[in-house]
């Protein structure tokens, strides 16, 4: 059970204003679940930006789980705010709480579990600077880096899902953001739940093959489910 943690009355946290912009609005203005999975990502970058330390860690996203708060959803020309720290940590993995809201109104919730990699792709434990940075907002939380495994049931729908040299990010991986424009394919917006779980890449020259059914999505590479989406409407 995924916990939506309250922003701390401590530690370090940052928010950002972003307009919602054509490229991020579908044909009738709502912003798109691929849309919040750029803010998601470009806020949690500024964040680790502007702490000023120098490494070359890479953080790769391994689930993203976004809950609906409103009767409202953002439209195109709203002018979001985005609130983002660090909710808890395990011993090579953090998670990351963000609030979107306008005007004051809190409209979704987002938990992200993240790993830290270094140059070579391999995973690394937490470093003693991320604890200076995030302690205090963290407030001692450990969470578990335990991730469920769910698999396509023989009737599911299967179509191809093209890879694009745009789709790549600077570890080779398709980025997160262009995985969940898989999501905004299948799942109808506003949605009450979302979660993308990140079982193992999707990188270029992969065959890749997207598997719906009803209340559920998969991205596969040869028949092996390297990315499964759960959502409820």
């Amino acid at each position: 059970m995924i916990e939506f943690v309250p922003l701390p009355d401590q530690g370090r946290r940052i928010s950002i204003q972003i307009p919602v912009r054509l490229s991020d609005a579908d044909s009738a203005g709502a912003l798109r679940l691929d849309g919040i999975a750029r803010y998601l990502q470009d806020v949690a970058f500024d964040d680790w930006d502007d702490t000023g330390v120098a490494t070359s860690d890479t953080w790769v996203v391994r689930r993203t789980t976004i809950r609906r708060s409103s009767d409202a959803w953002p439209m195109l020309k709203d002018n979001l705010t985005l609130t983002t720290w660090c909710a808890g940590v395990g011993a090579a993995w953090a998670e990351r709480r963000t609030n979107i809201s306008v005007n004051g109104n809190l409209l979704i919730e987002a938990v992200a579990l993240a790993v830290p990699v270094d140059p070579s792709g391999h995973p690394v434990r937490i470093r003693p600077v991320f604890f200076e940075v995030y302690g205090d907002a963290m407030q001692g939380r450990k969470v578990s880096g335990r991730v469920t495994l769910t698999t396509p049931p023989p009737d599911a729908v299967r179509q191809p899902w093209p890879l694009r040299r745009a789709d790549l990010d600077i570890v080779g991986h398709v980025n997160n953001a262009a995985v969940w424009q898989a999501v905004s394919e299948v799942v109808d917006i506003p949605v009450s739940f979302v979660e993308v779980i990140h079982h193992g890449p999707v990188e270029s020259g992969h065959d890749v093959s997207l598997l719906r059914s009803p209340g559920a999505l998969w991205l596969l590479v040869d028949d092996e489910v390297r990315v499964a989406v759960e959502y409820s409407i």
